[in-house]
């Protein structure tokens, strides 16, 4: 490989990267110009994705892209025990019955955003359900409790006298025996996975195998900017949704978080990326318009081209029934202020308590979106704020 390309490659894969463990030896891999195997993980806990799982989907596209050979592990087998990275008790487990229905849609919508004829779909029951008990005790005298102790979680866990159970301690193991089994050049993860890639580098060595690279991937904000995107707390995108909907609720989100969705979603190259940046800050184009086409971006991923044009026409169709006034009034608040507050201190309600009614009524929304949450927190941005059928609000939000 040449260096022209070896640096191409290399800024393709720091694009969203949150570590990257480590480059030098990713670089050395990469000089041997054969196609890297590499491996990204998921446990099918739940049948739907949304737009937060695809941020390393979309990583492993830009792998696959590269010309690497991508690997979709579906871990059926470790599904069944539970991840606890990040969790301050025990999980429920599942059923195989229930691990392999989540699986199942798990295939059928990543290959919405990966090419089916150039992707690897694994399942680690295929060399887990063979495992022995001798095999069990031997995967286990690899690693230490000492060291399993230091993991963030557990750690805090056994302060805190709350129970972990034995099986936890093994889910990690399995995980990076997965890395042994399928022989990983390098592994994906988000960054709370990072203890678990690291096991794939350690028992890859304990097995003969050169290490494989670790690359965490940052956490995806939900439409609220603060939280990770979750369904249980409602500020997430599902990839199966109607196309209208992803749409509205693409736009529906900060400007500034915009840009972080255009960096680890998007297809557009980095370059014009920062050139959208560049025509948003100097005023030539407006921060609406750029939001449409990432919005429309992603919603033709998942429902094809045809359909993300008519959502952004329809979109649009609905601002002009509403007829929003060019010479609104303009008012601003710092980020973090409620939905409340702006409606009662800028006039548009003339009371708190009238603005819950109104929001409990349906009579509010954002940016064509209604909006039943009096407590949503804005974050830094441009917002048309609309109470009932005439009152109409443009809202500037600071940092």
């Amino acid at each position: 490989m040449t260096d022209q390309e070896l640096a191409r490659q290399m800024e393709q894969i720091r694009r969203g990267c949150a570590e990257l463990i480590n480059e030098e030896e990713l670089a050395a891999k990469l000089r041997q110009g054969r196609p890297l195997r590499v491996k990204a993980g998921f446990d099918p806990t739940a049948p739907d994705l949304h737009l937060g799982h695809t941020v390393l989907i979309q990583k492993l596209k830009h792998f696959q892209d590269l010309g690497h050979q991508v690997i979709f592990l579906i871990g059926d087998f470790t599904g069944m025990i539970g991840d606890p990275s990040g969790k301050s008790e025990t999980r429920k487990t599942l059923t195989r019955e229930q691990v392999l229905r989540n699986a199942e849609t798990y295939k059928r919508q990543i290959f919405k955003i990966l090419d089916p004829e150039r992707t690897e779909v694994a399942f680690n029951s295929a060399w887990m359900d063979a495992f022995s008990a001798a095999d069990f005790v031997s995967l286990c005298s690899r690693y230490t409790v000492a060291r399993m102790l230091e993991r963030d979680d557990f750690e805090k866990r056994f302060k805190g006298e709350q129970p972990i159970a034995v099986h936890e301690f093994l889910y990690p193991l399995i995980q990076g025996y997965d890395s042994v089994a399928l022989r990983a050049d390098v592994e994906l993860g988000g960054t709370d996975q990072k203890f678990n890639l690291l096991m794939g580098r350690h028992l890859q060595r304990e097995h003969g195998q050169e290490s494989q690279i670790v690359l965490t991937v940052p956490i995806l904000e939900g439409l609220d900017g603060v939280q990770k995107m979750s369904k249980s707390l409602g500020n997430y995108i599902g990839i199966d949704e109607a196309p209208a909907d992803i749409f509205g609720k693409a736009m529906s989100i900060s400007d500034e978080l915009m840009w972080r969705y255009y960096e680890l979603l998007s297809d557009k190259s980095l370059e014009a990326i920062r050139m959208l940046r560049l025509d948003v800050d100097s005023g030539r184009r407006h921060p609406k318009e750029v939001k449409e086409e990432l919005a429309e971006e992603l919603t033709a991923r998942f429902h094809g081209p045809e359909a993300g044009r008519s959502a952004r026409e329809g979109f649009n169709a609905v601002f002009a029934r509403q007829g929003v006034p060019e010479d609104m009034q303009v008012f601003e608040a710092p980020s973090g202020t409620q939905l409340v507050d702006v409606l009662a201190a800028s006039g548009l309600c003339p009371s708190k308590g009238d603005a819950r009614r109104m929001c409990k009524q349906q009579a509010v929304s954002i940016d064509g979106r209604k909006e039943e949450d009096f407590g949503f927190a804005f974050t830094p941005g441009e917002y048309v704020l609309k109470v009932g059928k005439k009152r109409f609000l443009k809202l500037v939000v600071n940092k």
